[in-house]
């Protein structure tokens, strides 16, 4: 039960973020969503030291990881939001910035990890 609670602690905490984040950015007027690509930077950063620190300086702590990785990082990456949003930018034949998006998504965040974590082997 107490592994709940940290989850549901550390999504709270990762959906505020990502809530505040949102309104942030609300005003920007580029075409790529730039809230959903910073939230999602941000949870691969928390996500890609957690682990890094975890796996070379940190004991095992399962409810500090729980709370971290899956609590608030599940809480603050929004991979249904850059979904839809890249949905929508195709609907729009808004084909660059919906190429764009995905390619700076996904090689962005992939690169986080690979400078934290290490070499692909």
């Amino acid at each position: 039960m107490i592994n709940i609670l940290w989850v549901f602690l550390g999504g709270g905490i990762g959906s505020i973020l990502r809530y505040l984040i949102g309104l942030q950015f609300s005003k920007s007027t580029l075409a790529l969503p730039i809230a959903t690509l910073f939230a999602n930077l941000i949870s691969c950063f928390i996500f890609a030291i957690s682990i890094w620190a975890f796996n070379t300086k940190l004991q095992a702590n399962a409810n500090l990881k729980l709370f971290l990785v899956t609590g608030i990082c599940g809480g603050l990456s929004t991979f249904s939001t850059f979904s839809y949003e890249t949905f929508e930018l195709l609907k729009q034949q808004n084909y660059l910035w919906a190429s764009a998006n995905i390619l700076i998504s996904v090689v962005l965040c992939v690169l986080i990890f690979y400078i934290f974590i290490g070499k692909l082997s």
